[in-house]
């Protein structure tokens, strides 16, 4: 009996093995698909992303912190962008991309800074201010931005296995913020959260791309760090409530992108 199923055990194993062997690892009898495809000096395709955008702060220690009670809190919100790919090859392993885009972005910025009464009769950082009691509405900014996103990225991918193959890419953003408000003359004192226009941010980006008969697609996943201070401060005679709290606040984007080529 003990002879018998360990008969039947090798000769299932035997079977496994070929089976396995067979569907995954001979790629001898396939056809890969595209087979010239990444042997092309320059290709294109198009992108669609869902991405949560929010902003890293920085708080100014007197008006934006009660002892270590932060004053001021961030919320993002998942949105989408969509843009275009142009791919340059370099060599076997490593690409150029430019994939310019929009991000439709909103954010709120939720501002717990009544106690900053305290500092009414001024400091030598600002002057003196009459004491408003904050409302709902005066506390929460809804923050909504449109950027131009124009990445420039070089793509570092390995070796292609039958029909996928991973890859890494990084670079920098030029980001236009189209609702940024910056040269708007209202501030927080009349709801307006201004930010700058023009940002410079980095990226970083991992994924596989998967080749069909009639296209190449990417999934992969995208983190963009904004570089410099998006905001703008409230105008002199605005009481320390909103923009003087903050040191600086620095956007920071987590995308999932899918990419058609």
């Amino acid at each position: 009996m003990g002879k018998k199923v360990l008969k039947i055990n090798l000769i299932t194993a035997i079977f496994a093995a070929s089976f396995f062997n067979a569907q995954l690892f001979r790629t001898k009898d396939r056809m890969d698909n595209l087979e010239g495809f990444d042997n092309q000096k320059f290709s294109y395709g198009f992108y669609l992303a869902a991405n949560n955008f929010d902003y890293k702060l920085v708080l100014d220690p007197k008006f934006g912190m009660d002892g270590q009670k932060s004053l001021v809190q961030t919320k993002g919100a998942y949105s989408f962008g969509a843009g275009l790919i142009g791919k340059f090859r370099l060599n076997e392993n490593f690409d150029l991309r430019f994939e310019p885009g929009l991000q439709f972005v909103e954010r709120e910025v939720f501002f717990d800074t009544q106690s900053n009464d305290q500092f009414a009769g001024g400091t030598p950082a600002n002057a003196p201010f009459t004491p408003i009691t904050l409302t709902d509405a005066d506390k929460l900014r809804t923050v909504k931005s449109t950027y131009i996103d124009l990445p420039l990225l070089i793509e570092i991918h390995g070796d292609r296995w039958y029909n996928s193959r991973p890859y890494a890419a990084a670079g920098v953003n030029w980001m236009m913020n189209l609702q940024s408000n910056n040269k708007a003359a209202d501030d927080n004192s009349q709801g307006l959260f201004r930010t700058t226009t023009s940002n410079f941010a980095w990226s970083a980006e991992l994924g596989i791309q998967f080749y069909f008969s009639r296209f190449k697609l990417t999934p992969g996943f995208r983190g963009t760090f904004m570089m410099n201070d998006e905001m703008v401060s409230d105008n002199p005679s605005t009481p320390p409530y909103w923009s003087a709290a903050i040191s600086s606040a620095k956007s920071r984007a987590f995308m999932f992108v899918l990419k058609f080529e």
